[in-house]
């Protein structure tokens, strides 16, 4: 019973949100106020614990999510601080794979942001349910009921107000509490540790009457004892409304909103209540489910310790030269020393440590069990996304979600003697992030690193110079294309040559046709007269797939083809897999020459925030740079513009925008599509 008692005290969330919603800030407080660290961290100071690296500090973002453990209610939480800026997306998505509930920071005044809508359908695309707060109450402009109703319109889902605003932006004082019907407001003298429960003040009594009623109303809908006392008129406790809350935010079917101001420290223990009223834990999850390597077939882990070991690496982190490999415990034990299985890359290994991490600060541990997040020290072979079990029951977990990259520069050492040494950095770099690539141009010997954005390969570049001691010259961002068919086209490709000694011969007949734009590349099998045996089609899709890999244009990847094979042919004794793989290369480069090749660009979907008197210039700037304008949309003194623009027109746009508007203008942009490019 220990066990099911402990992991039902666990709460395993993270806090997601656009960049400057206040996240770190929010963390930092809650770190303060449930004693995990004794002074708040600023980020405007670059003090904060949670953005421990150099670079976070300087900039004053998070580039890294970050892992703590902190008290509050006689409950355990395990908090992530994740990254807003969209160049770092990967960060989230690991996160919220392995996370059960989330805080989602919204700005009281910029409300649903771009990347705010980007992480929200991330947390629904893994289920899982989320509070929102909403941050910065008392700057100029915040709105709290706009972005309530912003809430209920982009993400089509219930918002249940909980919190009321006392005062508005300088004048914000606190909040009413609609579920305990308390005003509750904080002593600034002790740094908001003290606050006091009080009776609503007079005149918001009225404005408290009918959101109460509002809210009650609404979760009648869904609880019939609720139903039956909302009618009668009796009083509802808040005993009552807690559990229809929990339950209904669990089934993702509605999202409490809280309000405050993390800076001011307001709104901090009122959200920690709520993560521990409505946020579930590890118990209340469903069941994990993977695939049985050995027979293929869907297995579930109960969160329990008394289940088989299954745990999700999510993470990769180099620490001073040694690897840390976090990891979310779904069932079992792990202890110091045993053998772990990877089921994913099939090797067994052993953890030598095993820490609760606080940041970058860390905790021996000798053993850990189900529903905890830890670090373990020791895997070798372990990579995001790889799932660690116990040897005699595999299972391989649903793996962690990633993005193409978008972007590239070239990379050289300054001197012959670090270029061993830049490979080997590189690669370490690529173990810890999934969506940072690099490869050997063969034909210019020129290294080429690729990542989500200009920031994005900016960090690279200086991790490289501060980590591994490394001085690199790099080249002007470069945009990663890709290739793709306009029109069907057939053709055959013939092997015959000797190969030390024994002839080979093979013959293969496709014919390619554009699919939908995204929808990806499709082989298809339509041999239907032993032309080809069978046995070798697995050999010559292998050769459309290295055909793919390389267009005819430029030499980028071929997207949205589909291939047909449909007739070769075969000679006993002289085809072999070498031929067919080569000759079905050879037919899929013909087909595409003869099938109007063209390049594709990556698209950015672009939202500017302007002031009213500088659209004109925006809007004239945009077109220039071959962009299309979606929407434009009011929001109070400003303009909420949308458009999508070619990536290789937006280096250096944050310069122009704020030189076109005095700096009062902000934008921020993510990976929309690929497209033809803007030149063709």
């Amino acid at each position: 019973m220990a066990d099911k008692k402990g992991l039902k005290t666990f709460r395993n969330i993270g806090i997601i949100a656009h960049i400057d919603a206040g996240k770190t800030t929010v963390t930092e407080r809650i770190l303060f106020y449930t004693g995990r660290s004794y002074k708040m961290g600023e980020v405007h100071d670059g003090t904060a614990v949670m953005d421990w690296m150099e670079q976070e500090q300087e900039r004053g973002i998070t580039i890294t999510s970050a892992v703590t453990t902190c008290p509050w209610r006689d409950h355990e939480l395990h908090l992530i601080d994740t990254p807003g800026h969209v160049d770092f997306t990967i960060e989230v998505e690991r996160s919220l794979r392995v996370l059960d509930g989330a805080i989602a920071v919204f700005c009281g005044v910029g409300g649903v942001e771009p990347q705010s809508e980007t992480v929200w359908h991330q947390a629904d695309r893994y289920h899982v349910p989320k509070i929102a707060f909403v941050n910065k109450m008392d700057r100029m402009g915040a709105d709290f009921f706009q972005v309530v109703q912003q809430i209920r319109e982009r993400f089509q889902t219930v918002p249940l107000v909980l919190h009321l605003p006392v005062g508005t932006e300088s004048g914000f004082r606190g909040l009413v509490d609609l579920v305990r019907m308390k005003q509750i407001t904080w002593d600034d003298e002790s740094q908001g540790i003290k606050f006091e429960l009080q009776e609503i003040e007079p005149q918001l009594r009225q404005e408290v009457h009918e959101a109460r009623e509002e809210l009650v109303a609404k979760l009648a809908e869904w609880d019939d004892e609720l139903m039956e006392k909302y009618l009668e008129g009796t009083e509802i406790l808040p005993s009552e409304l807690i559990p229809v809350i929990r339950r209904k935010t669990l089934e993702l079917k509605a999202v409490p909103i809280l309000c405050g101001s993390a800076l001011k420290n307001k709104g901090i223990q009122p959200l920690l209540d709520a993560v521990v009223d409505f946020l579930p834990s590890p118990m209340e999850v469903p069941p994990i489910k993977g695939i049985n390597p050995n027979t293929q077939e869907t297995e579930t882990r109960p969160s329990s310790e008394k289940e088989p070991l299954s745990a999700l690496a999510f993470k990769i982190q180099m620490d001073q030269g040694r690897k840390l490999t976090f990891a979310r415990i779904y069932s079992g034990k792990l202890q110091v020393g045993s053998e772990i299985y990877n089921a994913t890359k099939n090797t067994r290994e052993k953890a030598s440590r095993i820490f609760q991490m606080h940041a970058n600060k860390r905790e021996r541990l000798e053993e850990s069990a189900a529903g905890n997040i830890v670090a373990l020290m020791g895997l070798k072979t372990a990579a995001t996304g790889d799932t660690l079990c116990a040897p005699s029951h595999p299972i391989i977990l649903e793996p962690v979600g990633s993005y193409e990259p978008v972007i590239s520069i070239a990379v050289e050492a300054k001197t012959r003697g670090d270029q061993e040494k830049l490979f080997d950095s590189l690669s370490k770099l690529t173990e810890e992030d999934p969506t940072f690539r690099y490869q050997e141009n063969e034909d210019t010997g020129q290294i080429v690193i690729s990542g989500m954005g200009e920031l994005h390969l900016e960090i690279v570049l200086k991790r490289l110079e501060r980590d591994y001691n490394l001085s690199v010259n790099a080249g002007k961002p470069q945009v990663v294309y890709r290739e793709t068919i306009t029109q069907p086209s057939r053709a055959e490709g013939v092997f015959d040559r000797d190969i030390a000694g024994t002839r080979h011969y093979a013959e293969v007949h496709l014919h390619v046709s554009p699919t939908e734009r995204g929808s990806g590349n499709v082989v298809l099998n339509k041999v239907r007269d032993d032309s080809i045996p069978q046995a070798f089609i697995p050999h010559v899709e292998e050769g459309i797939g290295d055909a793919l890999s390389s267009g005819s244009i430029m030499g980028y990847p071929v997207v949205d083809v589909e291939s047909v094979i449909f007739g070769g042919k075969f000679q006993e004794g002289l085809s072999s897999e070498i031929a067919f793989r080569v000759a079905a290369s050879v037919a899929f480069k013909k087909a595409c020459e003869l099938a109007a090749p063209v390049l594709l660009e990556p698209y950015m979907a672009v939202e500017i925030l302007v002031p009213e008197e500088f659209l004109g210039d925006v809007l004239g700037d945009i077109n220039l740079r071959k962009g299309k304008v979606e929407n434009i949309s009011p929001r109070k003194a400003i303009q909420v513009l949308k458009a999508v623009v070619p990536l290789s027109r937006m280096f250096g746009y944050s310069t122009a925008l704020r030189s076109a508007t005095q700096g009062r203008a902000t934008f921020s942009m993510h990976f929309s599509h690929y497209d033809l490019a803007s030149g063709t």
